[in-house]
C-alpha cells in the first residue's frame, strides 16, 4: 500500500493511491496516520479495504508528511561507502547517529526555506523508514517485520551549523522545511528488500546524485536492531539511513542551494519529490 496525507498544512486528511493510482479518501475509516494506525494488525485490516469504493480526491492537492504524530527524526550518516570517500572520512565502524528535530518535518513538495544568512545549505537523498511497532533490543532477523514502511527523504542540510559552529550535527539538520518526507509511504509488503533501490537528485535538472542502497554500509535491519539497543524506537518515529555521494559539499568547487534552484528526488517505488528553494 501507498499512505499518504493530503491538505492544507495542518489539516492533512489520511488517504492511500489505488491500484490504478488514484487518491483515494481514508478519512471516514482512518482519522489520520498516527502511530496506532501502523501497526502491522491495523494495515492488514485497511489492505483488506476496496479502495475504489472510497472518494477519489479531484485535482493535485497538497501532499504532508505520509505519517503524523512521530515523536523522533533519527538520522544515520555518512551510511555509503563513496559518500565517505568524498568527506575524506575513514568508513564507519559503528553507523553515526544525530537527531533531526521534528519541527523540521515537511510535505514531500514543500518550500525548502534558506536559513538567514546561509550559504550553505545542502541536499541529501536518503531512504527513510517508518517504525510500526516497539524496537527495544531486537535482533537483525526480527527487526525488517517492526517496520511499516519506507519513504523517501531529503536531509537537507546547513553545512555551516552543522560543521563550523561546534557541538553536533543536530545544530545543522534542523530548521524548519529541513525534513521532507513522502510523498507516500510504501507499506513493507511491497519492498520485501530496501537494499536494492536506486535513486537519484537533480538540481536545476542536473543529476547531482545517483546510487543504490546497496551501497549503504550498514543495511536497514542492522540500523533498527543497532539503534535499538541504546534507545526504543516507537511506532511513527522516522528514520533516515544516510545520503550517497554527490552532496554539494563533496563537489569541487563546492556547490550550494540558492534561492530560485528546484530540488528533485526519485527513488524505485517511493516515488518523486520536487521542492523550490526560497
Amino acid at each position: 500500500m501507498k499512505l499518504l496525507r493530503f491538505g492544507p498544512k495542518g489539516a492533512e486528511k489520511p488517504g492511500a493511491l489505488d491500484a490504478q493510482g488514484h487518491l483515494r479518501d481514508l478519512s471516514g475509516i482512518v482519522p489520520d496516520w498516527t502511530p496506532d494506525w501502523l501497526s502491522p494488525e491495523r494495515l492488514q485490516a485497511i489492505k483488506a479495504i476496496d479502495l475504489t469504493k472510497l472518494p477519489k480526491v479531484g485535482g493535485t492537492p497538497r501532499l504532508g508528511t505520509p505519517v503524523a504524530g512521530s515523536r523522533q527524526f533519527v538520522a544515520i550518516g555518512l551510511n555509503y561507502r563513496k559518500h565517505a570517500e568524498e568527506s575524506g572520512l575513514a568508513i564507519p565502524k559503528e553507523p553515526v547517529v544525530f537527531n533531526k528535530a521534528i519541527p523540521c518535518l515537511s510535505g514531500p513538495n514543500d518550500d525548502i526555506v534558506l536559513p538567514a544568512r546561509s550559504k550553505e545549505t545542502d541536499w541529501e537523498i536518503e531512504l527513510a523508514f517508518v517504525m510500526g511497532a516497539t524496537a527495544r533490543k531486537v535482533s537483525e532477523k526480527d527487526a525488517l517485520g517492526l517496520i511499516a514502511g519506507y519513504c523517501l527523504c531529503n536531509d537537507v542540510s546547513e553545512r555551516e551549523w552543522q560543521i563550523k559552529r561546534g557541538g553536533q550535527w543536530t545544530k545543522g539538520k534542523s530548521f524548519d522545511t529541513f525534513g521532507p518526507i513522502g510523498p507516500w509511504l510504501v507499506t513493507t509488503d511491497e519492498i520485501p528488500n530496501p537494499q536494492t533501490l536506486k535513486m537519484e537528485l537533480k538540481v536545476n535538472g542536473q543529476i547531482r546524485q545517483r546510487s543504490t542502497t546497496a551501497d549503504m554500509i550498514f543495511p536497514v535491519a542492522h540500523l533498527v536492531s543497532y539503534l535499538s539497543r541504546f534507545m526504543t524506537l516507537l511506532p511513527g518515529d522516522v528514520v533516515t539511513t544516510g545520503t550517497p555521494s554527490g552532496v554539494g559539499l563533496g563537489m569541487k568547487p563546492q556547490q550550494f542551494l540558492k534561492k530560485g534552484d528546484t530540488v528533485t528526488l526519485v527513488m524505485d517505488k517511493l516515488g518523486t519529490q520536487t521542492q523550490k528553494v526560497v
